[in-house]
């Protein structure tokens, strides 16, 4: 039973409104919206709600949904089960996370089945020893093993928060998924000349540029089906990276994709583009803009809507064949942008910009492995700095010893910081040592 059912079924609630006050009723610094509701408690009486005022709806709004929940614990949860807490979850995060992040609770929901009906309050170690022999039984990598693990732990959290349920006991005894025999996924990309290889047998313009953004410039699948022609400046040769294409169906536009945000706030990026994909680019253009109703607002690698995620990877698919090379994935041609940019001596800090990540140390996390190349440089400017050094004549001087002892200079006296070093004297003659 959800929670507007569950809330239906007591008829706790009478009305929700979230109203906007008249000028003279808002407050000095212009908050105006505010929570009205009616409700009845446990003993069935009548009550009235009136919130403070917020600056805008939407805080009004989260507001009203924390006033919903903070109603509903105030009943009895012995019945409360893990597939409730699961929609109370997933419903309260709807306007909260981004939609891949919901299509991502939703695809590890069916993982949860086990758990569905038991009870919160009842839950303990064996039900969970239980749900990871399940987890264990199923062919998915240890990594989304400890995806869904992580999701678990988010619920239950979200269930001590709101439910004040105690998960404290089964929690600390919990632990993620490991497999010592599981061997890690090595990491594939085109050097220089394999993509020149699977360059060469593309004959169309559009795939061209696609491929040689995703390769020159490190763009996520996401971000290059998202650019569209006002993020190319011609003039100042570079692309700019504001959006993100998902597989996931809009149901505002109907579309079966839809445009959110890119991965993180550093993913926004401004990148230069190499002369010969700009000449590329520049050449696509000119064709796109002879198409009836065009406009800068059309995709780059598409028109109206993006190239779809499929048609992108089964071309790849084909050129790999073609030009026989190795079959990578779109997103590895990212890897190859960073293996071209590592291996040509790029500094660290300028490849995580280039590729939009959050901080050094996941590019360092990410390609560490790669840099294992480069040791063998490490060592050429050793040897090449102890040969300089050997190869250089150093002109000693002699040194004239004086005469006269007064002409000597005098030893400076040594000074000690007694506060700081005090010296331990010995209790008695015994204690001294020769």
């Amino acid at each position: 039973m959800n929670f507007t059912s569950y809330l239906n079924y007591r008829k706790d609630v009478i009305f929700i409104s979230i109203r906007q006050a008249k000028n003279n009723e808002c407050t000095k610094d212009g908050r105006s919206w505010y929570v009205d509701l009616t409700y009845r408690d446990l003993l069935g009486k009548r009550c009235r709600y009136h919130s403070k005022k917020f600056a805008t709806r939407r805080e009004a709004k989260d507001h009203e949904a924390e006033f919903k929940v903070k109603i509903k614990t105030q009943t009895e949860f012995t019945n409360l089960t893990f597939k409730d807490l699961i929609q109370e979850h997933y419903q309260y995060q709807q306007d909260k996370v981004k939609v891949t992040t919901l299509s991502n609770y939703k695809n590890m929901m069916v993982y949860l089945e086990p758990l569905e009906n038991i009870k919160l309050e009842s839950f303990n170690i064996r039900h969970f020893e239980m749900w990871r022999q399940f987890m264990n039984s199923k062919p998915i990598s240890t990594r989304y093993k400890n995806g869904v693990y992580k999701y678990l732990k988010a619920l239950m959290n979200f269930g001590t928060k709101w439910y004040d349920i105690n998960f404290v006991k089964v929690y600390n005894k919990m632990t993620n998924f490991t497999n010592p025999n599981e061997r890690k996924k090595e990491m594939l990309f085109y050097t220089l000349d394999e993509f020149q290889r699977f360059l060469s047998v593309e004959t169309n313009l559009k795939f061209r540029c696609a491929f040689q953004t995703l390769f020159y410039c490190g763009l996520r699948n996401g971000e290059l089906r998202g650019l569209t022609w006002n993020d190319i400046d011609f003039n100042r040769s570079t692309l700019t990276v504001n959006k993100n294409i998902v597989k996931v169906p809009d149901p505002k536009t109907g579309k079966p994709y839809t445009v959110t945000s890119p991965k993180t706030s550093s993913s926004y990026r401004t990148i230069p583009i190499p002369n010969f994909l700009l000449k590329d680019l520049s050449d696509l253009y000119n064709d796109d803009a002879n198409y009836y109703g065009f406009r800068e607002s059309w995709y780059v690698f598409g028109n109206i809507d993006p190239l779809s995620a499929t048609t992108l990877l089964d071309r790849k698919t084909k050129n790999a064949f073609m030009a026989r090379v190795k079959d990578i994935r779109i997103h590895d041609f990212r890897h190859s942008c960073a293996s071209l940019l590592i291996d040509s001596g790029a500094n660290i800090t300028l490849v995580a910009k280039y590729l939009g990540h959050t901080k050094i140390d996941e590019t360092l996390n990410t390609y560490s492995h790669m840099y294992q190349n480069r040791l063998d440089t490490i060592v050429n400017i050793i040897e090449l700095q102890n040969s300089r050094l050997n190869n250089k004549v150093i002109e000693a001087k002699p040194i004239i010893l004086l005469e006269h002892k007064e002409t000597l200079p005098e030893p400076e006296e040594e000074s000690y910081d007694y506060e700081e070093y005090e010296m331990i004297k010995p209790k008695n003659k015994d204690d001294l040592v020769l």
